[in-house]
């Protein structure tokens, strides 16, 4: 009992939160000692109800500290911790009522950070009814679900991994620099028709830089003879409207938009949650996909591997102290195991807990010794096992006519125990 206390210490976040997808089936979430999932029912935390908004904008507001969108957080007077200033929409729709108007707010938990809120309203119209970040509803809980999965807090903070080396904790905050100075965004939304007016406006104030007059130079050529038919999505090539918003990401170039719907990640194809990308040759990223793309990831613990000492199986990468059973967390180096939906097993476990019951003798299946299988139902591949369920006829490799869970050698045989 001590034990489990000791280690619980550092893990109470989030403790007993309901499982969205086992629902009563789960105690509640209790976090593994070093896997991100919970120790109850299996299923990753982004599966429980477990950060709080609080938690999420402080994890996106570390996410955007020292990089140019510093206007997106505040730091917190007490704490100087950076918090996300996430933009918040209430629309109220007066309901005309019988006697009086009643009025009806929606709450949507982020909205795009435009002045313009007519723009913002039309942007939420263009997402998927089931994405639109309702309070109280399931797009809501697809924006928490996608936060927790598109931008791991272990992505980017290493005080969130689990012991880290002094030259590992080095590396990874070389990465994160990386990314932010080089493919970190955030989607911006407008009417395609205001765009060259940016462009020129950016003309007459980087007469310094080169590089930038040179493209927005090229940019309007190319833009005085846009008509409105010409401006298409970057991801479905359809064309676009003018007087629809569209996504904009600053690091594609401005040349490049996007529907609202269509600004997903070219890996999960999930909506960019809060418009938040990251940019590499030519394709939308989100951070988890974008982070596989740089480095390898280990199937345990979910982290990045910043060690040069690592192992790979079943097409998967693992710290080597982290390629351990599924089930009882024993180290599997040199042992034999199996795998039970993409994830390894030790053979005890794997015998106590998955493995199929023979129907002859009613025991478990050894994973290496052969076996029959039809439909759900398996059996030894032994002449004391595999059967005929009324003559006892051994049918290793014989015609067989199955019922149920029984095996029948012939018509007659099948009749005699079925009458």
């Amino acid at each position: 009992m001590a034990v489990k206390m000791g280690m619980g210490l550092g893990h109470e976040q989030g403790f007993g939160a309901p499982c969205l997808k086992c629902k009563d089936k789960c105690e509640g979430f209790e976090l593994h000692f070093w896997r991100k999932i919970c120790r109850n029912c299996k299923c990753g935390q982004e599966e429980h109800d477990v950060l709080t908004s609080n938690e999420e904008d402080r994890k996106v507001g570390k996410l955007f500290e020292d990089t140019k969108y510093t206007t997106l957080i505040a730091k917190l007077k007490n704490d100087g911790i950076p918090m996300y200033k996430r933009n918040v929409m209430i629309l109220t729709n007066p309901v005309p009522a019988k006697k009086n108007i009643s009025i009806n707010t929606v709450t949507y938990e982020w909205a795009p950070p435009v002045q313009n809120q007519i723009l913002a309203r039309q942007y939420m119209q263009m997402l998927p009814k089931e994405k639109q970040p309702v309070a109280g509803s399931e797009g809501a809980q697809y924006r928490k679900k996608q936060l927790a999965k598109q931008l791991p807090a272990h992505d980017q903070d290493p005080s969130k991994c689990h012991e880290l080396s002094p030259s590992e904790v080095k590396q990874m905050e070389q990465f994160v620099k990386k990314y932010k100075n080089e493919a970190l965004g955030v989607g911006d939304v407008k009417l395609p028709g205001e765009v060259e007016t940016k462009a020129t406006d950016k003309n007459n104030v980087n007469n310094g830089d080169r590089g930038t007059s040179a493209a927005v130079g090229a940019m309007e050529g190319k833009s005085a003879d846009l008509k409105a038919s010409q401006y298409f999505c970057y991801c479905c090539k359809l064309n676009m409207k003018e007087g629809d918003p569209a996504v904009y990401a600053e690091r594609a170039g401005y040349d490049k938009l996007w529907h609202p719907a269509c600004f997903v990640c070219c890996t999960c194809s999930e909506l960019l949650v809060d418009m938040i990308y990251f940019w590499k040759n030519g394709n939308l990223y989100c951070g988890r996909h974008y982070c596989d793309s740089e480095k390898p990831r280990c199937a345990g613990c979910d982290e990045l591997i910043f060690s040069n000492e690592y192992t790979q199986a079943e097409g998967q990468n693992w710290h080597l102290k982290h390629f351990c059973c599924f089930d009882c967390d024993c180290v599997l180096a040199g042992e034999i195991y199996v795998m039970v939906n993409d994830k390894p097993v030790c053979k005890p476990c794997y015998v106590k807990n998955h493995a199929a019951i023979c129907q002859g003798c009613h025991n478990a299946i050894d994973p290496e010794v052969q076996r029959v299988t039809y439909n759900s139902f398996n059996w030894h591949a032994t002449q004391e096992c595999f059967l005929c369920s009324c003559c006892s006829k051994c049918l290793i490799g014989q015609k067989f006519m199955p019922v149920e869970g029984m095996v029948f050698c012939s018509v007659e045989c099948k009749k005699k125990m079925m009458s």
